[in-house]
């Protein structure tokens, strides 16, 4: 098929909101959710019936299935999954209260996985389709001040690679998008922060350093809209890929250090198994 037909949540800003212009640009349909549709209407203005917007909060399950049934039967079919919905929770570990932490997990987490498990039955009935789970680099590695945040990327980095086993033979991919630092509003207006404690003061300082300098060249949403239509258009899309140049240099050396103290305490690892 030349044109796809693609569900994605969160697509008010940033990346949801320029992968669906990518789309429709295109000629593809897009399901567009979001909290408020109203963000939407300059879209349903200059795309018309090609997006149907849906008001939609993650974290409802049942609303979900809803939605992504509802948007199987308008289109017909769906080809494009992206589960972009996210946002992220600053604050040290300790710093954290228990709703913010149970807020970021019901988002991250369980917000794509009531949605990969409503689109399933369509995929596999199909037998066909693209699941896209937008991650980060901070689903791989982990930094100060977003310790809750990577623990919802890495819990979808994991059921996601499982997913990626158990659909394989309904010729359904699952494919990990994880970014690096973009000039969206990430860590802006869309962040949450937790109330922090005057001991780790200094470790705030350095912590907002060493952002700032992982950040100094944020990406273009815009190009990432390029980079996503080369991922759902390949033949054999990946598992993982990163958007942005800074991840890779990131993961090298965060695999590199877990690969030589894994191999430096081998020793123990085999008088452990006894």
């Amino acid at each position: 098929m030349s044109n796809k037909i693609w569900f994605i949540t969160g697509t008010s800003r940033g990346f949801g909101r320029e992968w669906a212009i990518a789309a429709l640009e295109r000629g593809d349909k897009v399901a567009a959710t979001a909290r408020d549709t109203a963000s939407l209407a300059d879209l349903v203005d200059w795309y018309g019936d090609s997006i149907l917007p849906i008001e939609l909060d993650v974290t409802d399950r049942d609303a979900d299935f809803a939605a992504v049934a509802g948007a199987h039967e308008h289109f017909g079919r769906l080809d494009v999954v992206v589960n972009n919905a996210g946002y992220g929770q600053f604050g040290f570990v300790e710093e954290l209260s228990e709703s913010e932490a149970r807020d970021q997990i019901e988002t991250n987490v369980f917000g794509a996985l009531w949605i990969t498990q409503a689109a399933l039955p369509f995929l596999r009935a199909q037998r066909s389709g693209h699941i896209i789970q937008v991650s980060s680099i901070g689903g791989i590695s982990a930094f100060q001040n977003v310790g809750i945040y990577h623990a919802s990327k890495w819990a979808l980095e994991g059921f996601s690679q499982a997913l990626s086993l158990e659909v394989e033979s309904f010729g359904v991919h699952v494919t990990l998008i994880e970014p690096g630092g973009f000039d969206t509003d990430w860590g802006g207006s869309s962040a949450k922060h937790a109330t922090p404690l005057d001991d780790y003061a200094d470790a705030h300082q350095a912590a907002a350093e060493a952002r700032k300098k992982r950040t100094s060249a944020p990406g273009d949403p815009q190009a990432s809209g390029r980079a996503i239509l080369k991922v759902v258009d390949a033949e054999k899309p990946p598992l993982r890929v990163f958007f942005g140049a800074a991840p890779l240099d990131i993961a090298k050396a965060d695999y590199a250090s877990r690969l030589q103290t894994w191999e430096e305490w081998q020793s123990v690892a085999v008088e452990a198994q006894g």
